[in-house]
């Protein structure tokens, strides 16, 4: 049985591990976790220990097997939550991920199935992260972000990188959620920054940092 801080460590690595191309390094983990570097080196030797990561200097942190199974279980149940806590019991999508945070962790295994069943299987939480199956599978996914999105170009926002409560929030502020459609006007070459059309009216210009925290296909 695993704790509450241990499941945190092992969803964090997975989550890293979305990430092409990068070493899982304590420093990183440690930032993602917002803790120390002496905390993430026990913590380390305790998962290790546990046999549900493998760490090399060189390589870094990884999964094992079962350390895998074990955290896609929690991000499974964390992004049902998600999706229960916004399309049945009506909270905002910048709140329902630190609810989700303290319901993930339930043990009761077939509560999840449930949960699942009685959503009728969504494949995306509201911030548009793909939802493991039963069997740990992800739904296919095409995205790309917004920055790369030529001009004249039209799209739909599929998912949001960067899902802070205050982007979140500013999104809302501009009509802008999932599966709203928008046009690339103008890419501004001087800061990266673009005129977009959002919906078939609205006309606003965003920065770069915005357009590298929005997927579209």
């Amino acid at each position: 049985m695993q704790s509450l801080t241990e499941e945190n460590y092992l969803k964090s690595i997975y989550g890293l591990a979305q990430k092409p191309a990068e070493k899982i390094t304590p420093t990183a983990l440690a930032a993602s976790m917002c803790v120390n570097a002496a905390s993430v080196v026990d913590m380390i030797k305790k998962l290790t220990d546990k046999k549900l990561i493998n760490y090399d200097k060189h390589k870094g942190v990884k999964l094992t097997t079962l350390g895998s199974k074990i955290a896609i279980d929690i991000v499974r149940k964390h992004r049902l939550w998600e999706v229960f806590l916004a399309d049945k019991l009506g909270y905002s999508w910048d709140v329902v991920h630190d609810i989700a945070e303290q319901l993930e962790h339930t043990k009761h295994q077939e509560l999840a199935n449930r949960l699942d069943k009685f959503l009728g299987y969504p494949e995306f939480d509201p911030h548009g992260d793909p939802i493991p199956n039963a069997h740990g599978q992800l739904p296919a996914t095409a995205n790309v972000l917004l920055s790369e999105i030529e001009a004249g170009k039209t799209c739909q926002v599929t998912a949001v990188k960067d899902t802070s409560a205050v982007f979140l929030q500013y999104l809302e502020q501009l009509s802008v959620g999932i599966r709203t459609k928008l046009k690339v006007i103008e890419k501004i070459a001087f800061d990266g920054s673009m005129i977009i059309q959002i919906g078939k009216a609205n006309r606003t210009t965003v920065s770069k940092k915005f357009a590298e925290n929005l997927f579209v296909a």
